[in-house]
């Protein structure tokens, strides 16, 4: 795919470090699957991947945590 950012560059298969912040809650999680740009850097995360990700920081809140750092574990 073609990266709608730069226009110029395609995507290949890599992770992603997504941060979250939600209601004073900060998630941070390493090691997400994403296609990233070769040229930019920009990255895409899938939609199931993205729901997966929400909750874990759904989660986090429900739970109190300020800060957290985790390793991206599929579903």
């Amino acid at each position: 795919m073609m990266c709608v950012i730069c226009k110029t560059g395609a995507t290949q298969p890599g992770t992603a470090t997504v941060t979250l912040e939600r209601e004073g809650a900060t998630v941070v999680i390493k090691g997400v699957p994403a296609r990233v740009c070769t040229n930019c850097g920009e990255e895409y995360v899938e939609e199931s991947v993205t729901a997966h990700l929400l909750k874990t920081a759904e989660e986090a809140v429900r739970a109190g945590v300020q800060v957290d750092v985790r390793t991206y574990a599929a579903a």
